[in-house]
């Protein structure tokens, strides 16, 4: 049962809603079903060791810059 990210195109409100078998989901502010599902950032950490061993958590919900869409910081060099 995924969690997924919609736009409502009624109301352009965002929102997240549990998605059970073929249910439709719906706007919880307006209750239109008129809605575009969004890419969301997936959130998943990486561990790995660093120069010095020390260690290092990458996720790609968390990028250094909030308009970079890129799961990678290496296209505008943010470390």
């Amino acid at each position: 049962m995924p969690i997924y990210e919609y736009k409502c195109k009624a109301c352009d409100k965002k929102f997240e809603t549990l998605v059970m078998g073929s249910s439709r989901p719906e706007c919880p502010f307006c209750d239109s079903h008129d809605l575009s599902r969004l890419m969301s950032a997936c959130g998943f950490i990486s561990k790995s060791s660093g120069p010095g061993n020390e260690t290092q958590v990458k996720s790609s919900a968390s990028s250094g810059c909030g308009s970079c869409s890129s799961s990678s910081c290496s296209s505008c060099g943010v470390a």
